[in-house]
């Protein structure tokens, strides 16, 4: 059947993840202070990352498993926290309401 076919507009999955690292990596070469956020999977969703700058500016994307993105911030030398014993910090709570004020006032 035809439902079940899971191939998008958006390619394979390596595609996707190899598109969703290249994300990634632009992320923490156009800000500055990044730090990873590994989010655990859930019934909904596979493993995440967020990445939060010094502003407070996120991005999430899908990872193939944590130690990837361990490995991956030491390659490129910037911390990751799990976020179940760390949770976020307050600059991208912070954030999220000035882009939510700035909605709401236009």
């Amino acid at each position: 059947m035809a439902w079940f076919r899971r191939r998008s507009a958006a390619g394979t999955r390596a595609e996707r993840g190899a598109s969703d690292l290249q994300h990634l990596e632009n992320f923490v070469q156009s800000r500055t202070g990044v730090e990873a956020y590994l989010e655990p999977k859930t019934t909904v969703t596979e493993f995440t990352v967020m990445l939060i700058a010094h502003d407070g500016e996120w991005t999430r994307r899908r990872v193939p498993s944590p130690a990837h993105v361990r490995a991956w911030g030491r390659k490129i030398g910037i911390p990751v926290y799990d976020v179940a014993l760390t949770g976020y910090p307050k600059r991208k709570r912070d954030y999220d309401q000035r882009r939510k004020a700035a909605g709401s006032a236009g």
